[in-house]
């Protein structure tokens, strides 16, 4: 659990978006309690009460910058905490 609550205060922070690594934020959106579904290379993140849909890419290894910015506005928006 430790893990996920250094990755979520990396991502609260803002500053190494770039370096987040996907199948981090992966991990991060289940211990947070999204469902996840894959489509190709889409991996869609869901979850009850939550209005947003998060359409996840992975670009190599890391998360896609924009994307690292949408799960921060909704971890934010929801004040969700692991």
């Amino acid at each position: 659990m430790r893990k996920h609550s250094k990755l979520l205060h990396r991502i609260l922070l803002g500053t190494s978006d770039a370096n987040v690594r996907f199948s981090e934020v992966c991990e991060l959106l289940w211990e947070l309690g999204f469902k996840e579904r894959i489509q190709g290379s889409h991996h869609i993140f869901a979850k009850e009460g939550v209005v947003e849909i998060l359409n996840l890419q992975p670009k190599g290894a890391n998360a896609k910058v924009y994307q690292v910015k949408q799960v921060r506005n909704v971890i934010i928006k929801y004040k969700m905490r692991v």
